[in-house]
């Protein structure tokens, strides 16, 4: 018989949008989790527990960090608050589950890592964009040299977004679109099966207040170089249907960029359809990471992986504001 593994109960730190997505993936998942909500409203907690079905509610974050029933707990509030939660959380025992951005500097991986090691728990960074069907795909594509060498990459992720609640704010957010909505991205575009090697950060347009929109230039160890285009203010269609593209020296793969569809013009053609089911990767990813808790293994998306991501975002600012102060002084 297949061993029985025990049931996470799981706390959600905030009710907001990301609770609200995360608690429609775990509904199917009720064999392996029970969730349960902590937000400074009772009332709030009390609706996304009657609405999602879950077990209990929490009155306040400490609440349920402190709860001895409570095995995990899954950070769902503006990243100023992320680094501390999790400290609690480790330091009550707890495993972690942090959504993205994780933390406001790469620095702070270093203090929780060896807060983790000191409890024996592990911390979770929920990029789901690691676990996309499209990026399998393409990893395989590429290992099997479909169209050669790779010369030329060029990613679209452009749309049109509302910065609104904590987005707006640098205090709570730590940074503009690139940091809060591109570091998904910048997981993508470090995973599809080259080496990011270096970057260098453009921003377009209106140099005023958080950054809406960011070109990267791209450098693999493979010897390919790209574009990367990141934006909350270029309409796209049906509000986020785009087209991103791999060069190689034998075809192409052409994709759109959130997983509908891949086509393959190079040693072979075909049309893959990566997967609906779970195109945005959140099953895979608590699939996972629950796997993870109830076994003791490590995640295939890693800490370190986590933390290289938040680098990457780190030196692209720099290269921006490396060019920025150099256009103020010549100017």
């Amino acid at each position: 018989m297949p061993e029985k593994r025990q049931k996470i109960k799981l706390a959600f730190l905030g009710c907001g949008f990301a609770t609200k997505l995360h608690s429609k993936t775990l509904s199917g998942f009720d064999n392996s989790v029970q969730r349960f909500y902590a937000s400074r409203d009772r009332q709030k907690a009390e609706s996304y527990r009657t609405k999602y079905h879950g077990a209990g509610i929490f009155e306040s974050y400490e609440a349920a960090l402190t709860a001895k029933n409570i095995d995990a707990v899954l950070i769902a509030t503006p990243p100023n608050s992320h680094l501390d939660l999790t400290l609690q959380a480790l330091k009550a025992g707890k495993h972690v589950i942090v959504e993205k951005p994780p933390f406001l500097s790469s620095k702070d991986f270093d203090t929780v890592r060896q807060a983790a090691k000191k409890v024996g728990k592990q911390v979770f960074v929920a990029e789901n964009y690691f676990y996309k069907p499209l990026l399998a795909v393409l990893r395989n594509l590429l290992n099997e040299d479909v169209i050669g060498e790779i010369l030329f990459v060029h990613f679209n992720a452009m749309k049109e977004q509302k910065v609104k609640d904590w987005r707006g704010d640098i205090s709570l957010s730590g940074g503009g679109a690139l940091f809060e909505g591109g570091i998904h991205w910048i997981n993508f575009i470090s995973n599809f099966g080259l080496t990011l090697k270096s970057v260098h950060g453009f921003r377009p347009g209106d140099k005023k207040g958080l950054e809406k929109s960011v070109l990267m230039a791209l450098e693999y160890e493979e010897g390919a170089v790209g574009a990367f285009y990141f934006s909350w203010e270029t309409p796209a269609l049906f509000k986020g249907l785009r087209i991103s593209k791999i060069y190689g020296r034998l075809g192409s793969i052409t994709f759109e960029s959130n997983g509908i569809f891949v086509i393959v013009r190079g040693k072979r053609k075909c049309l893959i359809f990566p997967g609906l089911r779970d195109i945005a990767g959140y099953k895979g990813m608590f699939r996972d990471f629950i796997k993870a808790m109830q076994t003791g293994s490590a995640p295939a998306f890693t800490f370190d992986l986590a933390k290289k991501d938040l680098k990457t975002i780190e030196k692209t600012y720099e290269s921006i504001e490396e060019k920025e102060s150099g256009l103020r002084l010549w100017n």
